[in-house]
């Protein structure tokens, strides 16, 4: 039996190591899953901390491009997970039809959406005018700053065990590119929303996230209204933008296997055969009736 595959998009201030739970995870469920790194990525943590090791002109043309080829390299459509950025490159492939179904996790906002002003205004205001550091190509968040902001919701231990581990500057010129109001937004950050062929999409947000506020993403949902396609919003009360890696990143990894399930897509095992069979019979218009708090299309409002 052909495994489904899986792409795995990190985001901004995680290296690609960061998925490596999800991939251990969605494996043992029988996917095929790969967690490529952003274009010219040093494959450590220790590497990709060194003050040359971010690629100065990556931007999200480049980096939208890279996850493109590697999505159409597939003889099966994978299902594409992102996480922040990577969460807005997943959307963008799946309106333009690449991808059997897409999950977007505190996605940088897309066009249309109000702005996520912790995520990007940090290109302009991190150094200061004049600076040395002012053309410099990367921005870093401080073991503070990423206290404060990305793992707000854990323990002060916990979080600094996430910064060792997994914390990574991210490219000025691509935070720069997610700014921009709607007549000056970024084409890569335009999305068809209203694409009715597209695959089924599901967005996760976090209530106490700092970085992508849950508000925004919820402003997304109501984006895709016009589309028939599935588009399913979950909402993750006390977690933040974190919630991919900290302690608690298996509650999501495994709502979204089920919520796969549910679209018929999963690995050939029992488990997830299981997790699809645990909702038959339920009421649906086009689709299963979700789990509660899921928002879904023509299911009531969102929790």
């Amino acid at each position: 039996m052909t495994r489904t595959p899986v792409v795995l998009i990190h985001g901004a201030w995680l290296h690609a190591l960061s998925w490596q739970s999800w991939i251990d995870r969605f494996t043992s469920r029988g996917f095929d899953v790969v967690a490529p790194g952003w274009p010219g990525e040093p494959p450590t943590v220790g590497e990709a901390r060194r003050p040359s090791a971010t690629p100065r002109r990556l931007g999200l043309d480049m980096l939208t491009e890279h996850y493109a080829r590697i999505v159409r390299s597939f003889d099966t459509p994978p299902v594409i997970i992102g996480h922040s950025v990577g969460g807005l490159v997943a959307q963008h492939l799946l309106g333009t039809g690449l991808g059997r179904a897409a999950v977007a996790i505190a996605p940088a906002p897309i066009a249309g959406a109000p702005a996520a002003p912790a995520l990007t205004e940090r290109a302009a205001s991190s150094s200061p005018a004049g600076s040395p550091q002012e053309r410099a190509s990367a921005v870093s968040l401080s073991a503070e700053q990423f206290r404060e902001c990305f793992a707000n919701t854990v323990a002060a231990e916990e979080s600094s065990c996430l910064f060792r581990t997994y914390a990574v500057p991210s490219p000025r010129h691509l935070l720069s590119d997610l700014g921009g109001a709607d007549g000056a937004a970024h084409p890569r950050r335009r999305v068809d929303t209203g694409n009715a062929r597209r695959g089924p999409l599901l967005l996760i947000s976090g209530q106490e996230d700092r970085i992508v506020p849950d508000s925004v993403t919820r402003s997304v949902y109501k984006l895709y209204g016009d589309s028939t396609a599935t588009s399913d919003l979950k909402h993750f009360p006390d977690r933040a933008y974190s919630l991919t890696v900290d302690s608690g990143w298996r509650s999501v990894a495994d709502h979204v296997l089920r919520w796969l399930a549910l679209q018929d897509i999963h690995g050939p095992d029992a488990w997830a055969r299981t997790a699809a069979g645990r909702y038959a019979g339920r009421p649906s218009r086009h689709r299963p009736a979700p789990l509660p708090p899921f928002g879904r299309r023509g299911h009531g409002p969102v929790a």
